[in-house]
């Protein structure tokens, strides 16, 4: 079994290059990870609250909510999820293929006074260890990988029994490819050019269907709109047109 998952992987070695041409932007607000940062409030609040309903922590009554709880977050990039996890309590391990985000990352982390597991590694690396979490974050990520079904087969086994998987993405509509990569890209300029492509965008169903046939089920799906006259995003549980999370459990 071990060999067969090294002789496949999901890692578009192109896409990990063009990430790390501008891994010392992550940090940066203003810089190229900026839409990132401007998605971060709403998709930290939407990640609470599923951890918290699932399993039963009291957001507002500690410091530590997610206090004893596993968690990886795949794709991590700079650390902009993995670091208000480990704030929140959780036991972080961040992993990107890239290993100048992961030293951007180790960096900002230390400066924090965090202590965030970070590994310049494959999701299917992990799983070929035999590792597996309470919460499975693979957020943004998805759509740059060069092998999806073989992605979604190695992050569903790492989800605990009893655990939750949380992943991100952009709908393959119309309105994705006039708004998250013309406008995003070319118009806007909120993202270099040749960040996506559109036609590695995924329906929910296309995440949902090969999901529950390695044992999961969706718990939520809900959209992340953007609302230009307030110049913000938030959480619509209709508008999946373009970006949405889709939020798994393992039964125990």
């Amino acid at each position: 079994m071990e060999e067969k998952l090294k002789a496949r992987v999901s890692v578009d070695a192109e896409d990990v290059e063009r990430f790390s041409r501008i891994a010392e932007e992550w940090w940066d607000p203003r810089g190229k990870f900026r839409p990132l940062h401007a998605i971060n409030p709403v998709r930290l609040r939407y990640l609470r609250d599923r951890m918290e309903a699932h399993f039963g922590k009291q957001a507002l009554a500690s410091d530590a909510p997610l206090k004893g709880l596993s968690l990886v977050d795949i794709g991590c990039g700079g650390g902009l999820i993995s670091e208000p996890m480990a704030r929140l309590g959780a036991v972080v391990t961040g992993i990107d293929a890239s290993e100048k985000n992961i030293a951007v990352a180790g960096l900002h982390a230390q400066k924090m006074g965090l202590s965030i597991d970070y590994r310049a590694t494959t999701a299917e690396a992990l799983r070929a260890e035999g590792a597996a979490f309470d919460v499975v974050l693979a957020l943004e990520i998805v759509e740059h990988v060069a092998d999806v079904p073989f992605f979604l087969e190695t992050v569903a086994a790492l989800v605990k029994p009893g655990g939750l998987l949380v992943m991100s993405t952009l709908n393959r509509t119309l309105k994705s490819l006039v708004m998250a990569k013309f406008g995003a890209e070319y118009i806007l300029r909120w993202l270099p050019i040749g960040t996506h492509d559109w036609n590695q965008f995924l329906r929910p169903s296309e995440l949902i269907q090969p999901l529950e046939k390695h044992g999961l089920a969706l718990m939520d799906l809900s959209g992340m709109v953007f609302s230009p006259l307030k110049n913000e995003w938030r959480i619509d549980g209709k508008d999946l047109e373009v970006n949405y999370l889709a939020c798994f459990r393992k039964p125990a």
